[in-house]
């Protein structure tokens, strides 16, 4: 296993050959390409399993600015999180072991620094594939699951693609320890206009039930929301605990969905032998939608891997979120 350092140090002696002439230049992205189709020469991730992306071709970046997507170790060894507050949406999903994880989505700011930054999974790529080349940061990926990411329409960056990107806080231990910073890939937010989540924005809804608190749980882990009036909000708890930032700020939401889909056994498991649960969101089913203190039930439905998620009333009436961050939690259909 050679050293990311080594890696660079090596990469950038080919390039400097490889512009001695046309022929090797060819032959370089040649040797490329086929590094790209193998992966997983780099570091283990987490001990999970897991192997960077270093060695792996990425797909090119979009023209213009990007949506950033952020995959997030959510463990309570890694808690507190830095820069989740300022994420326009946030996606929780089942791991091994019944634990969760979370992906930020940054597209109308981009906070100093985010994390910590876990391992990426199957069920990332279908999610993403609503927006237009976003960037995943990530921290790595099974091998087996690297081809699949590069075939992804979305540009992946690890630290061993954007070593600069990334560096280890002194707080907290391994894993749980590694953090982005945004403005090195993302120089400027994208804007709203990046948020093609299908998600539509205005007044509440008529009807609904007054709920003061919801509670989304996993098998090893457990979401709670509470309603705050005095700020107008939905209070984020995890494991029976509030969630805070890194500075001590409750984190809170303006709108939560709690969405019922299918969650299904993949093709990847852990390094102990834990199978991967893949969340499928291309499809249609039941949601529950959380805004100004009441509950609504709707329904959801996503056609195609490239649409959005429309939310709709039950004759159809598409639903408003209250404008601010947006938690979605994936939850098992019964």
């Amino acid at each position: 296993m050679r050293p990311v350092a080594t890696v660079g140090r090596e990469r950038g002696a080919r390039g400097r050959r490889a512009a001695t002439t046309a022929a090797l230049l060819a032959a370089t992205v040649t040797a490329a390409l086929a590094a790209g189709c193998t992966g997983g020469n780099g570091p283990r991730d987490d001990g999970r399993g897991s192997a960077d992306a270093s060695e792996r071709g990425t797909t090119p970046a979009a023209t213009g600015p990007s949506l950033l997507a952020v995959k997030l170790d959510n463990a309570a060894a890694a808690r507190p999180h830095t820069g989740l507050d300022a994420a326009d949406v946030v996606y929780a999903e089942q791991v091994e072991g019944g634990l969760s994880r979370l992906m930020a989505v940054y597209a109308t700011q981009v906070p100093e620094a985010v994390g910590p930054v876990r391992s990426a999974r199957e069920s990332d790529l279908e999610l993403l594939r609503q927006f237009d080349r976003p960037i995943l940061a990530f921290s790595g990926a099974q091998k087996k699951l690297l081809p699949l990411i590069d075939r992804a329409p979305l540009r992946a960056e690890t630290p061993g693609s954007a070593s600069e990107a990334y560096f280890r806080g002194s707080g907290k231990p391994a894993p749980h320890n590694l953090y982005l910073r945004p403005e090195r890939l993302v120089p400027e937010a994208p804007g709203q206009a990046a948020l093609t989540t299908g998600f539509r924005y205005g007044s509440a809804p008529v009807g609904g039930t007054a709920t003061t608190s919801q509670t989304v749980r996993y098998p090893a882990a457990r979401f709670t929301f509470t309603w705050s009036d005095s700020r107008d909000r939905w209070l984020v708890g995890m494991d029976g605990a509030p969630a805070t930032t890194a500075d001590g700020k409750r984190m809170a939401a303006a709108t939560v969905v709690v969405q019922y889909v299918k969650v299904r056994e993949s093709g990847f498991r852990d390094f102990m032998g834990n199978n991967t649960p893949y969340t499928e969101t291309v499809g249609s089913g039941k949601a529950k939608v959380l805004r100004d203190g009441r509950a609504y039930d709707v329904n959801w439905k996503r056609a195609d891997p490239t649409d959005g998620t429309a939310f709709t009333t039950g004759d159809g009436t598409p639903v408003n979120f209250a404008k601010g961050q947006v938690w979605v939690v994936y939850a098992k259909a019964s």
